[in-house]
Protein backbone atom coordinates (compact mmCIF):
# COMPACT_ATOMS: atom_id res chain seq x y z
CA UNK A 1 0.00 0.00 0.00
CA UNK A 2 2.02 3.10 -1.00
CA UNK A 3 0.55 5.36 1.55
CA UNK A 4 2.50 3.30 3.84
CA UNK A 5 5.93 3.11 2.01
CA UNK A 6 7.23 6.57 3.55
CA UNK A 7 6.64 5.01 7.13
CA UNK A 8 8.61 1.69 6.38
CA UNK A 9 5.76 -0.28 6.96
CA UNK A 10 4.02 -2.96 5.10
CA UNK A 11 0.37 -3.75 5.57
CA UNK A 12 0.19 -7.77 5.56
CA UNK A 13 -3.67 -8.67 5.26
CA UNK A 14 -4.63 -12.26 6.62
CA UNK A 15 -7.48 -13.78 5.70
CA UNK A 16 -9.85 -14.42 8.47
CA UNK A 17 -12.61 -17.37 8.52
CA UNK A 18 -15.56 -15.06 10.09
CA UNK A 19 -17.97 -12.40 8.76
CA UNK A 20 -15.35 -10.21 9.88
CA UNK A 21 -12.44 -11.58 6.84
CA UNK A 22 -9.65 -9.74 7.28
CA UNK A 23 -6.82 -8.87 9.81
CA UNK A 24 -3.88 -6.56 9.11
CA UNK A 25 -0.56 -7.06 10.13
CA UNK A 26 2.42 -5.35 9.43
CA UNK A 27 5.60 -5.75 8.66
CA UNK A 28 8.76 -2.75 9.01
CA UNK A 29 12.62 -3.13 8.58
CA UNK A 30 14.70 -2.09 11.31
CA UNK A 31 18.75 -1.48 11.62
CA UNK A 32 18.82 -4.91 13.06
CA UNK A 33 16.11 -6.91 11.68
CA UNK A 34 12.49 -7.14 10.84
CA UNK A 35 9.21 -6.10 12.93
CA UNK A 36 5.93 -7.80 13.03
CA UNK A 37 2.97 -5.79 14.46
CA UNK A 38 0.28 -8.52 15.08
CA UNK A 39 0.18 -12.29 14.31
CA UNK A 40 -2.94 -13.96 13.07
CA UNK A 41 -4.78 -16.68 14.02
CA UNK A 42 -2.81 -19.91 14.28
CA UNK A 43 -4.07 -21.89 11.13
CA UNK A 44 -2.96 -23.19 7.80
CA UNK A 45 -3.59 -20.08 5.64
CA UNK A 46 -1.84 -17.98 8.12
CA UNK A 47 1.24 -20.28 8.36
CA UNK A 48 1.85 -20.29 4.64
CA UNK A 49 1.39 -16.38 4.17
CA UNK A 50 3.91 -15.62 6.52
CA UNK A 51 6.86 -17.98 5.53
CA UNK A 52 5.94 -16.44 2.02
CA UNK A 53 6.25 -12.80 3.59
CA UNK A 54 9.22 -13.49 5.90
CA UNK A 55 11.33 -15.80 3.77
CA UNK A 56 15.15 -14.63 3.70
CA UNK A 57 14.11 -12.11 6.48
CA UNK A 58 15.45 -11.75 10.11
CA UNK A 59 12.56 -11.21 12.61
CA UNK A 60 13.78 -9.60 15.79
CA UNK A 61 10.48 -8.56 17.07
CA UNK A 62 7.18 -9.64 17.23
CA UNK A 63 5.01 -6.31 19.14
CA UNK A 64 1.38 -7.89 20.22
CA UNK A 65 -1.31 -5.06 20.58
CA UNK A 66 -3.93 -7.10 22.09
CA UNK A 67 -4.83 -10.97 23.03
CA UNK A 68 -7.71 -11.61 21.05
CA UNK A 69 -6.79 -14.72 18.51
CA UNK A 70 -6.79 -13.14 15.02
CA UNK A 71 -3.66 -10.76 16.86
CA UNK A 72 -2.11 -13.40 18.95
CA UNK A 73 -2.92 -16.67 17.74
CA UNK A 74 0.36 -17.19 15.99
CA UNK A 75 2.86 -14.91 17.62
CA UNK A 76 3.98 -18.51 19.88
CA UNK A 77 4.46 -20.08 16.83
CA UNK A 78 5.97 -17.73 15.02
CA UNK A 79 8.49 -17.04 17.69
CA UNK A 80 9.54 -20.50 17.89
CA UNK A 81 10.57 -20.33 14.27
CA UNK A 82 12.27 -16.56 14.46
CA UNK A 83 13.71 -16.42 18.01
CA UNK A 84 12.20 -13.19 17.78
CA UNK A 85 11.56 -11.21 20.88
CA UNK A 86 7.74 -11.10 21.78
CA UNK A 87 6.44 -7.70 23.54
CA UNK A 88 2.82 -7.18 24.48
CA UNK A 89 1.32 -5.72 27.77
CA UNK A 90 0.81 -7.64 31.21
CA UNK A 91 -2.40 -7.57 31.41
CA UNK A 92 -3.50 -9.23 27.36
CA UNK A 93 -0.49 -11.42 28.30
CA UNK A 94 -2.42 -13.03 31.70
CA UNK A 95 -5.67 -12.80 29.74
CA UNK A 96 -4.07 -14.96 26.55
CA UNK A 97 -2.76 -17.54 28.81
CA UNK A 98 -6.83 -17.82 30.14
CA UNK A 99 -9.30 -16.90 28.24
CA UNK A 100 -9.39 -20.63 26.06
CA UNK A 101 -8.01 -22.77 29.51
CA UNK A 102 -10.46 -25.08 31.28
CA UNK A 103 -10.47 -23.40 34.72
CA UNK A 104 -12.12 -20.41 32.39
CA UNK A 105 -13.79 -22.59 30.16
CA UNK A 106 -16.07 -24.60 33.11
CA UNK A 107 -17.29 -21.54 34.18
CA UNK A 108 -18.81 -20.53 30.99
CA UNK A 109 -21.26 -22.90 31.57
CA UNK A 110 -22.46 -21.20 35.14
CA UNK A 111 -21.81 -17.84 33.71
CA UNK A 112 -24.03 -18.77 30.23
CA UNK A 113 -26.61 -20.08 32.85
CA UNK A 114 -26.93 -16.45 34.30
CA UNK A 115 -27.33 -15.10 31.19
CA UNK A 116 -30.40 -17.05 30.32
CA UNK A 117 -29.29 -18.53 27.03
CA UNK A 118 -30.73 -22.12 26.31
CA UNK A 119 -28.98 -24.94 27.23
CA UNK A 120 -28.37 -26.62 23.52
CA UNK A 121 -27.19 -23.04 22.65
CA UNK A 122 -24.77 -22.54 25.70
CA UNK A 123 -23.45 -25.97 25.04
CA UNK A 124 -22.63 -24.73 21.31
CA UNK A 125 -21.17 -21.54 22.64
CA UNK A 126 -18.57 -23.31 24.76
CA UNK A 127 -17.55 -25.63 21.95
CA UNK A 128 -16.84 -22.62 19.70
CA UNK A 129 -14.60 -21.10 22.47
CA UNK A 130 -12.73 -24.63 22.61
CA UNK A 131 -12.03 -24.58 19.32
CA UNK A 132 -9.90 -21.59 19.07
CA UNK A 133 -7.56 -23.34 21.43
CA UNK A 134 -5.11 -24.93 18.45
CA UNK A 135 -5.55 -21.04 17.04
CA UNK A 136 -3.86 -19.54 19.92
CA UNK A 137 -1.42 -22.07 21.04
CA UNK A 138 1.53 -22.94 21.51
CA UNK A 139 1.76 -19.66 23.54
CA UNK A 140 4.35 -16.94 22.96
CA UNK A 141 7.24 -16.05 25.56
CA UNK A 142 6.78 -12.88 26.36
CA UNK A 143 10.26 -11.11 26.79
CA UNK A 144 8.81 -7.12 27.07
CA UNK A 145 5.69 -6.14 28.94
CA UNK A 146 4.97 -2.66 27.34
CA UNK A 147 4.47 0.04 29.04
CA UNK A 148 1.80 3.57 28.65
CA UNK A 149 4.94 5.47 26.80
CA UNK A 150 7.59 2.96 26.11
CA UNK A 151 8.97 4.75 22.18
CA UNK A 152 9.28 1.79 19.60
CA UNK A 153 10.98 1.98 16.73
CA UNK A 154 8.88 0.54 13.66
CA UNK A 155 10.19 1.07 10.46
CA UNK A 156 11.41 4.51 9.41
CA UNK A 157 9.86 6.47 13.07
CA UNK A 158 9.83 6.34 16.63
CA UNK A 159 6.68 4.98 17.54
CA UNK A 160 4.59 6.31 21.32
CA UNK A 161 2.68 3.10 23.02
CA UNK A 162 -0.61 4.28 24.44
CA UNK A 163 -2.58 2.14 26.19
CA UNK A 164 -6.37 2.18 24.35
CA UNK A 165 -8.44 -0.79 26.94
CA UNK A 166 -11.81 -1.08 26.01
CA UNK A 167 -11.93 -3.84 22.88
CA UNK A 168 -9.59 -5.67 25.02
CA UNK A 169 -8.36 -4.74 28.96
CA UNK A 170 -4.84 -4.31 27.03
CA UNK A 171 -5.10 -3.12 24.01
CA UNK A 172 -2.12 -0.70 22.97
CA UNK A 173 -2.00 1.85 20.22
CA UNK A 174 1.29 3.15 18.24
CA UNK A 175 1.26 6.71 17.87
CA UNK A 176 4.14 8.55 15.86
CA UNK A 177 3.87 11.95 16.87
CA UNK A 178 5.96 13.64 14.22
CA UNK A 179 3.81 12.35 11.37
CA UNK A 180 0.49 12.56 13.61
CA UNK A 181 -0.33 8.85 12.71
CA UNK A 182 -2.11 6.48 14.64
CA UNK A 183 -1.48 2.51 14.54
CA UNK A 184 -4.99 2.02 15.95
CA UNK A 185 -5.42 -1.54 15.93
CA UNK A 186 -8.45 -2.69 17.11
CA UNK A 187 -9.10 0.97 18.81
CA UNK A 188 -10.44 3.09 15.98
CA UNK A 189 -12.13 1.37 12.90
CA UNK A 190 -13.21 2.78 9.74
CA UNK A 191 -16.55 1.10 8.64
CA UNK A 192 -17.42 -0.89 11.79
CA UNK A 193 -17.61 -0.31 15.26
CA UNK A 194 -15.26 -2.11 17.44
CA UNK A 195 -16.74 -5.14 19.28
CA UNK A 196 -17.05 -3.89 23.39
CA UNK A 197 -17.69 -6.95 25.14
CA UNK A 198 -17.67 -8.29 28.65
CA UNK A 199 -16.36 -11.91 28.69
CA UNK A 200 -16.83 -13.14 31.72
CA UNK A 201 -13.37 -12.27 33.29
CA UNK A 202 -11.07 -8.78 33.69
CA UNK A 203 -12.48 -4.89 33.04
CA UNK A 204 -16.63 -5.30 34.71
CA UNK A 205 -17.31 -1.78 32.48
CA UNK A 206 -15.74 -2.53 29.10
CA UNK A 207 -17.66 0.35 27.39
CA UNK A 208 -17.08 3.24 30.18
CA UNK A 209 -13.55 1.90 29.80
CA UNK A 210 -13.57 2.28 25.74
CA UNK A 211 -15.56 5.77 25.54
CA UNK A 212 -12.78 7.18 28.29
CA UNK A 213 -10.03 5.72 25.61
CA UNK A 214 -11.95 7.26 23.07
CA UNK A 215 -11.35 10.70 24.77
CA UNK A 216 -7.92 9.84 25.37
CA UNK A 217 -7.51 9.67 21.55
CA UNK A 218 -9.43 12.51 20.44
CA UNK A 219 -7.23 15.30 23.04
CA UNK A 220 -3.92 14.02 19.91
CA UNK A 221 -6.69 14.96 16.96
CA UNK A 222 -4.84 12.07 14.80
CA UNK A 223 -4.71 13.08 10.92
CA UNK A 224 -3.95 9.69 9.46
CA UNK A 225 -5.86 6.20 11.03
CA UNK A 226 -3.94 3.09 10.32
CA UNK A 227 -6.35 0.37 11.79
CA UNK A 228 -6.31 -3.79 11.91
CA UNK A 229 -9.47 -4.08 10.06
CA UNK A 230 -10.37 -1.52 6.78
CA UNK A 231 -8.11 0.76 5.16
CA UNK A 232 -5.97 3.44 6.79
CA UNK A 233 -8.18 7.13 6.85
CA UNK A 234 -7.98 10.52 7.66
CA UNK A 235 -9.28 12.18 10.99
CA UNK A 236 -9.61 10.23 13.85
CA UNK A 237 -12.07 12.77 15.68
CA UNK A 238 -14.71 12.49 12.89
CA UNK A 239 -14.65 8.44 13.52
CA UNK A 240 -14.56 8.84 16.93
CA UNK A 241 -17.57 11.01 17.03
CA UNK A 242 -19.26 8.66 15.13
CA UNK A 243 -18.35 5.72 17.42
CA UNK A 244 -19.69 7.51 20.18
CA UNK A 245 -23.19 8.92 17.89
CA UNK A 246 -23.50 4.91 17.47
CA UNK A 247 -23.06 3.51 21.28
CA UNK A 248 -25.41 6.08 22.49
CA UNK A 249 -27.68 5.17 20.07
CA UNK A 250 -27.48 1.39 21.36
CA UNK A 251 -27.60 2.92 24.84
CA UNK A 252 -31.15 4.45 24.14
CA UNK A 253 -32.30 1.24 22.40
CA UNK A 254 -31.24 -1.01 25.52
CA UNK A 255 -33.28 1.70 27.90
CA UNK A 256 -36.22 1.40 25.58
CA UNK A 257 -35.94 -2.64 25.64
CA UNK A 258 -35.62 -3.00 29.32
CA UNK A 259 -39.08 -1.10 30.25
CA UNK A 260 -40.45 -4.81 30.60
CA UNK A 261 -37.58 -6.23 31.66
CA UNK A 262 -35.23 -9.38 30.43
CA UNK A 263 -32.48 -11.78 30.19
CA UNK A 264 -29.35 -10.75 28.82
CA UNK A 265 -30.45 -13.42 26.37
CA UNK A 266 -33.92 -12.00 25.81
CA UNK A 267 -31.97 -8.47 25.25
CA UNK A 268 -29.71 -9.86 23.25
CA UNK A 269 -32.41 -10.93 20.85
CA UNK A 270 -33.92 -7.76 20.74
CA UNK A 271 -30.56 -5.66 20.46
CA UNK A 272 -29.61 -8.13 17.64
CA UNK A 273 -32.14 -9.46 15.81
CA UNK A 274 -30.12 -10.22 12.32
CA UNK A 275 -29.68 -13.97 12.04
CA UNK A 276 -26.43 -14.70 13.88
CA UNK A 277 -23.59 -17.62 14.13
CA UNK A 278 -22.83 -19.30 17.12
CA UNK A 279 -19.25 -17.56 16.77
CA UNK A 280 -21.03 -14.14 16.45
CA UNK A 281 -23.72 -15.14 19.03
CA UNK A 282 -20.89 -15.29 21.46
CA UNK A 283 -19.98 -11.52 20.39
CA UNK A 284 -23.73 -9.97 20.91
CA UNK A 285 -23.89 -11.49 24.42
CA UNK A 286 -20.09 -9.97 25.32
CA UNK A 287 -21.62 -6.66 23.85
CA UNK A 288 -25.15 -6.54 25.86
CA UNK A 289 -23.39 -7.36 29.17
CA UNK A 290 -21.45 -4.46 28.32
CA UNK A 291 -24.10 -2.00 27.46
CA UNK A 292 -26.23 -3.37 30.39
CA UNK A 293 -23.23 -3.37 32.78
CA UNK A 294 -22.53 0.12 31.62
CA UNK A 295 -26.52 1.55 32.37
CA UNK A 296 -26.20 -0.35 35.36
CA UNK A 297 -23.14 1.81 36.59
CA UNK A 298 -24.76 4.68 35.60
CA UNK A 299 -27.59 4.16 38.01
CA UNK A 300 -29.99 3.94 34.96
CA UNK A 301 -31.23 0.30 35.31
CA UNK A 302 -30.77 -2.66 38.01
CA UNK A 303 -29.80 -6.05 38.10
CA UNK A 304 -31.93 -8.77 40.40
CA UNK A 305 -31.26 -12.78 40.15
CA UNK A 306 -34.88 -14.32 39.62
CA UNK A 307 -34.74 -18.37 39.32
CA UNK A 308 -30.89 -18.59 38.39
CA UNK A 309 -30.64 -15.81 35.93
CA UNK A 310 -30.00 -12.32 36.13
CA UNK A 311 -32.73 -9.88 34.77
CA UNK A 312 -32.31 -6.50 34.43
CA UNK A 313 -35.05 -3.49 35.12
CA UNK A 314 -34.83 0.13 34.28
CA UNK A 315 -34.73 1.77 37.77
Amino acid sequence: MDLLEEYGLKLIKLDLPFRLNHVNCFLAEGEDGWTVIDAGLHNHETVQRWEKELEGKNVTEILITHYHPDHFGYAGQMQRKTSAKVSMTKTDYDMGLTAWQGDFLRKLKDHYKLSGIPTDQAEQMIRNTEEFVPRVTPYPKVDHFLEEGDLVQIGRYEYEVIFTPGHADGLVSFYNRKKNMLLSTDHILPKITPNISYWFHGDPNPLKTYLRSLEKIRKLNVDLVVPSHGRPFHGANDRIDEIRAHHEERLDMTLEILRDGGTIYGICRKLFRQKLNVHESRFAIGETISHLEYLRNQGACKREVLDGEYWYFTS
